[in-house]
C-alpha cells in the first residue's frame, strides 16, 4: 500500500457523503425544499473536510525527517548527520509552496501535494531539544492529533526525553499513539526483534498499555518509492506496509471521524425525508391542479350535453324550414312546367330535374345554416360566460394565467363560422342522399314523351293538311287541321294534367323525407357540436401544458431522490 490509500474506505465514503450531500442541497434548491443550515458546505468542510494530523515525535536525529520523506515518497524534509529540524514545523496543503513564520517556535510549510489535503504532519524538533517553546507548542498539537508516531531510533530507543513526554500524554491519547523504531536496517531481525520486546516492557510499565510498534527504515521506503517499485524487495523490507497498513486502518477506524460520518449521513437522512415531504406535497398539488382541470373539462362536456339536448327543438326548426322549402320549390317547379316552357324544352333539352334539386338545395342549405347561425351564437354565448369566470378559477387553483395570446372572441368565431359551415355541407349531402331527383326525372321523361308525341302528331296533320290547301283538294286541309287541333288540345290537357300531378306528387315526396332529413342531421349536428366544444377546450392547452411539464419535473426529482436514498444506504453499511 502506498500512502495514496491511505484510509481508501473512510475517504470513498465521504467523497460518497459529499456528493450526497451536494445532491441534496441541488435537489433542495430543485423542489424548494428549505433545509436550513444543516447541510451547509462550510458546516460539511469543517467536520469532515478537516485534514487529519499526524504529530511525529523523537528525539534529536531519531529519524523523524526519513520517517516523513518515506510516507510520502519524496524529500520533504532535509535528513543529515546534524539536526536539521530547530522548530516544529507543520506541512500543510497550499499553493504556491511557502512557508510562513506562525511564532518563533513554529513553522507552517504549505505545499502542493495532494497528501497534504487530508493529512497535515507536524515534524517536532526533537523531544531533547533545549529549544525553548518547542516541548510546549508539541504538547498543544498532542491531544488533537489524529495519530500520534514517537520515533526511536534503532540505535537507542531508550531515550529518557521521549519516554518521559510519552508517560505524561493523558490516558485518552493512547490509543492514538504509535512506536516507530527507525534505521531497522542497520541491526539484524534477530536484534530487531529483542528491542520490539524490550520496548512493549518498557511501555506496560510507563503507561500500563502497549501501543503497535513497527520497525521500518526510512531510507528504504524512500528508495523504494523513489523508485517506483512498491512490489519490489526494497519496499518490503523497509517495513512500511505494516506501518501503513496501520495507518490506513486507523484512519478508517477512528471513532471521531466515524461519529462525524454517522452525523452527516443521519442529516442527509433527514433532509431527504425534507425533501420526500416536499415532492410529495407537489406531488398532491400536482394531482389536484390535474383534477381541478378534469372538472373542467366535465364541465365543457356537460355544457355540450345540455346543448345536445335541445337538439329536438333544433330539429323541429329545421324540419319546419325544409316543410317551407319544400312548398317554395314545389311551386317553383310548377311554374316551370308551364305549357310553353315545356314545348320548348322538347326541342333544347329538358334541365328542369337538376335545376329544381340545385335550386332546393341551395334554398335548404342557406336556411339551415341560418338556424345554425342562430345555435352557433347561442353556444357562442355560453362559452364567452364560462370562458369569462373561467380565468379567476384558474388563477386560484394553478396559479397560472390562462393563455390570451390568441383572443377568446377570435377563437370562439372560428369554430362558430366552421360549426355553419359542417352543417351547410351536411344538409346538402343529406338531400342528395334522399334522391328526391331520381323520381322526378322520372316522371318528366314521361311526360315530355308524352308531349312530344302529341305536339309531333299535330305538327304531321298540320302539314298533310297545308299539302292539301296546296293542291286544293275541298274539305281536306280543315279536316286535318281540325284533327291537328285535336291533338294539340290533347296535349295541352296532358301538359296540365301531369304539370299538377307532377308538382303534387314531387312536393308529397319531399314532405315524406321531412323527417329523414332532419334525423340525418341529428349525428352532424352532434358532431359539429363535439368538435366546437373541442376548440374550445383548445383554449385550456396552456393549462394543459404547464401541468404536463410540472409532471415531467416530478419524476426526474424523483428518480435523483431514490439514488441519493440508495447511495445512502449503500454508505450507511459501509460506516
Amino acid at each position: 500500500m502506498s500512502q495514496l490509500n491511505f484510509g481508501e474506505r473512510y475517504f470513498s465514503s465521504r467523497e460518497r457523503i459529499s456528493q450526497v450531500v451536494k445532491g441534496i442541497n441541488e435537489l433542495a434548491r430543485d423542489t424548494a425544499t428549505d433545509l436550513g443550515e444543516s447541510l451547509s458546505s462550510s458546516s460539511f468542510e469543517k467536520d469532515l473536510g478537516t485534514p487529519f494530523l499526524f504529530v511525529v515525535c523523537g528525539e534529536v536525529n531519531a529519524g523523524k525527517s526519513s520517517l516523513i520523506n518515506g510516507l510520502f515518497g519524496r524529500e520533504l524534509c532535509k535528513v543529515n548527520i546534524l539536526p536539521e529540524t530547530d522548530r516544529v514545523i507543520w506541512y500543510r496543503y497550499g499553493a504556491p509552496p511557502r512557508d510562513v513564520d506562525t511564532t518563533s517556535s513554529l513553522e507552517e510549510r504549505y505545499r502542493p501535494i495532494e497528501f497534504l489535503r487530508d493529512f497535515n504532519l507536524v515534524d517536532t524538533p526533537g523531544t531533547n531539544s533545549v529549544v525553548k517553546g518547542h516541548q510546549e507548542i508539541t504538547e498543544r498539537f498532542l491531544p488533537v492529533a489524529d495519530l500520534i508516531l514517537f520515533v526511536f531510533p534503532v540505535t537507542n530507543p531508550w531515550g529518557a526525553a521521549t519516554w518521559n513526554l510519552i508517560s505524561k500524554l493523558p490516558v485518552d491519547c493512547h490509543h492514538r499513539v504509535a512506536f516507530i523504531v527507525q534505521q531497522a536496517d542497520q541491526r539484524e531481525p534477530a536484534d530487531i526483534k529483542i528491542i520490539l520486546e524490550h520496548m512493549a516492557d518498557l511501555s506496560m510499565k510507563r503507561i500500563g498499555t502497549v501501543p503497535q510498534i513497527f520497525a521500518v527504515s526510512g531510507k528504504l521506503a524512500f528508495e523504494a518509492k523513489r523508485a517506483g517499485s512498491l512490489a519490489g524487495r526494497t519496499y518490503k523490507d523497509s517495513g512500511f506496509p505494516a506501518l501503513e497498513e496501520f495507518i490506513s486502518r486507523r484512519v478508517c477506524d477512528s471513532p471521531e471521524r466515524r461519529a462525524a460520518l454517522q452525523t452527516w449521513r443521519t442529516h442527509a437522512s433527514g433532509a431527504l425525508r425534507k425533501i420526500e415531504d416536499r415532492i410529495e406535497e407537489q406531488t398532491r398539488v400536482l394531482n389536484d391542479q390535474n383534477d381541478f382541470l378534469g372538472s373542467l373539462e366535465d364541465e365543457i362536456d356537460a355544457m355540450r350535453e345540455r346543448l345536445v339536448s335541445r337538439l329536438p327543438q333544433h330539429l323541429v326548426g329545421v324540419a319546419e324550414v325544409f316543410e317551407t322549402e319544400a312548398v317554395w320549390v314545389s311551386r317553383a317547379l310548377k311554374k316551370s312546367l308551364g305549357i310553353a316552357r315545356s314545348v320548348f324544352r322538347i326541342f333544347v333539352g329538358d334541365r328542369t330535374g337538376s335545376q329544381t334539386e340545385g335550386l332546393f338545395i341551395d334554398r335548404l342549405r342557406t336556411a339551415v345554416e341560418s338556424v345554425a347561425e342562430s345555435d352557433g351564437k347561442d353556444v357562442v354565448a355560453a362559452c364567452r360566460s364560462h370562458w369569462n369566470e373561467l380565468g379567476a378559477r384558474v388563477k386560484e387553483s394553478i396559479g397560472k394565467e390562462v393563455d390570451e395570446s390568441e383572443p377568446i372572441d377570435e377563437k370562439l368565431e372560428q369554430a362558430r363560422r366552421r360549426f355553419v359551415q359542417r352543417i351547410g355541407r351536411a344538409a346538402h349531402q343529406a338531400i342528395g342522399n334522399l334522391h328526391v331527383r331520381k323520381e322526378l326525372e322520372h316522371e318528366l321523361r314521361k311526360r315530355n314523351l308524352a308531349l312530344k308525341s302529341f305536339t309531333a302528331t299535330t305538327l304531321l296533320f298540320l302539314i298533310i293538311g297545308a299539302v292539301c290547301g296546296i293542291l286544293d283538294f275541298p274539305w281536306l286541309p280543315l279536316i286535318f287541321c281540325g284533327i291537328a287541333l285535336v291533338f294539340a288540345i290533347g296535349g295541352v290537357s296532358i301538359a296540365l294534367i301531369t304539370r299538377l300531378k307532377i308538382t303534387r306528387d314531387f312536393q308529397a315526396s319531399l314532405l315524406d323525407t321531412c323527417g329523414s332529413f332532419a334525423e340525418t342531421l341529428r349525428a352532424d349536428y352532434e358532431d359539429g357540436l363535439r368538435i366546437f366544444f373541442q376548440d374550445y377546450t383548445t383554449c385550456l392547452n396552456s393549462i394543459r401544458k404547464h401541468l404536463a411539464k410540472e409532471k415531467l419535473a416530478i419524476e426526474p426529482k424523483l428518480s435523483r431522490w431514490h439514488d441519493l436514498f440508495l447511495t445512502l444506504k449503500s454508505i450507511e453499511q459501509d460506516i
